[in-house]
């Protein structure tokens, strides 16, 4: 079998897929793509003694702007969540979302860790394709009304932008040893990021990172092994969601395509 018949039954198969999941798929990616901040919200409630405490001795702000911050988080990521799960105010949930990302990027210091600053960029990447999914649906609203299709219209540069930061999460699960595995896993992981972030063979390229993703979620952050008293277990629960996140929003990708600014579209033309 040559590769050209191997990337065709794949497709298929990736197609297939789609067809079965048409309907649920949309609602699955959102789900995953705000469980990280459904998790951190309830979270801040759990634990709202040791954040406030934290944010206190960290920054040295008082108790009242510390309570504050922990308020602030947990209204805005469970509310946020709601809105989006809802379809409600949907762009509003999105900004207040990115607001919370911004907060708590600086209240924890997140922007001087690369590896955690690349993790938060890839949930902004899954909320930018969200807005795009929010724009499509109000113009679905109009779809009587004749309109120019433009490859740099809002959507389509949401979408691009929102494929570009999601692939980023996967800049912090490369290996870089010369073990033949890690080598291996190095180069079919960095091939898959390239063709999601230019577009080409999207689709089958965004699934088959979800369900990578999927198999190295379970296997590497299995949190629930882990007894609750210990750190590791947060650590692991955290990196779990965040994860999850991220498969959200490889799903999105795969739900809505890549957009007009891709390969892919651009193919069509040619």
């Amino acid at each position: 079998m040559g590769h050209g018949d191997l990337m065709s039954r794949a497709e298929d198969v990736a197609e297939q897929f789609l067809r079965l999941t048409k309907r649920g798929l949309p609602h699955a990616a959102r789900l995953c793509l705000v469980s990280t901040f459904l998790e951190d919200g309830v979270r801040m409630w759990f634990q709202w003694e040791e954040q406030s405490e934290y944010i206190n001795s960290t920054w040295s702000c008082g108790r009242f702007l510390a309570n504050a911050f922990v308020m602030i988080n947990l209204l805005g990521q469970l509310g946020g969540c709601v809105l989006v799960l809802s379809r409600n105010r949907v762009q509003q949930a999105c900004y207040t979302l990115f607001s919370i990302i911004a907060l708590q990027t600086v209240a924890y210091s997140i922007l001087w860790d690369p590896h955690f600053l690349i993790r938060n960029l890839a949930l902004g990447g899954g909320l930018l394709l969200l807005l795009a999914e929010c724009r499509g649906e109000a113009r679905g609203v109009f779809a009587g009304v004749p309109s120019v299709r433009h490859q740099s219209s809002p959507k389509h540069l949401l979408q691009l932008g929102g494929r570009v930061l999601l692939v980023l999460m996967f800049m912090t699960l490369l290996h870089f040893d010369l073990s033949l595995l890690s080598v291996l896993q190095d180069l079919v992981g960095t091939a898959l990021i390239v063709l999601v972030a230019v577009g080409f063979k999207t689709k089958l390229a965004a699934l088959t990172l979800a369900a990578w993703l999927l198999c190295i979620n379970f296997t590497f952050n299995a949190f629930w092994s882990v007894p609750s008293y210990k750190p590791m277990h947060d650590f692991l629960k955290y990196d779990f969601f965040q994860t999850t996140s991220v498969i959200g929003g490889l799903l999105l990708v795969v739900a809505l395509g890549p957009g007009g600014v891709s390969m892919d579209e651009k193919k069509k033309e040619w």
